[in-house]
């Protein structure tokens, strides 16, 4: 079987959203130090590396990680290369979507430049209200991205995240996609299952049809 893992790596010094926590992770046992085994503590944000972004993140009182279903997250889906030329996900992107699907993965110039040089870019591409709209007409229930937000928003209003959360379809961020040619997969991804959870870092991968 051949699996491909979509997953950002997760260390101290990775890339953040500006204005997330950053992870640390601190050893608090040593085998090394005399200790009869290794443990750490470790501390992240909720939106750290690939994760999943549930209603309660932008909708008051909306389902957190925890009450998910899980389904939403593993089944068949649809990877899309967007050209390196464009400079955000508009409604022409979705002319490359079959017909019934329900799950999207973008593949964008920011997995490129995820593979080169793990740090956060500011320019992203994303996904425009536009295509939010248009895919939530096509049935599509999820929607991933190689980018630690969907949306590229200077207003601060994040119409994307509200057109998407607010009307059913879920949200995954974060994606590494640089591995993965356009086409049918499986998706595999588990968010962690936080309590009131407004955000889940998840283990994702995909496995060719």
């Amino acid at each position: 079987m051949t699996i491909i893992d979509i997953s950002m790596p997760l260390s101290p010094g990775m890339a953040a959203f500006p204005g997330d926590p950053t992870l640390a992770e601190h050893r608090v046992r040593s085998i090394d130090g005399g200790d009869g085994y290794n443990v750490s503590a470790l501390s992240l944000g909720t939106h750290a590396g690939t994760h999943v972004d549930p209603p309660l993140h932008f909708v008051p009182n909306g389902p957190g990680t925890d009450r998910l279903d899980l389904t939403a997250f593993n089944g068949p889906c649809e990877v899309v290369r967007v050209p390196d030329s464009d400079g955000e996900i508009g409604i022409d992107a979705l002319a490359r979507i079959p017909a019934g699907t329900t799950r999207v993965l973008f593949r964008t110039r920011n997995s490129t430049r995820w593979a080169q040089a793990p740090s956060f870019f500011p320019d992203y591409v994303a996904l425009s209200v536009g295509a939010a709209h248009g895919l939530l007409e096509m049935g599509v229930r999820l929607v991933g991205i190689d980018a630690l937000s969907i949306e590229s928003d200077p207003t601060g209003t994040f119409p994307v995240h509200h057109a998407l959360l607010e009307h059913g379809a879920l949200i995954l961020e974060g994606l590494c996609l640089a591995e993965a040619a356009p086409g049918a997969y499986e998706l595999c991804c588990l968010p962690l299952k936080l309590v009131g959870g407004d955000g889940g870092p998840a283990r994702a991968v995909l496995i060719p049809r």
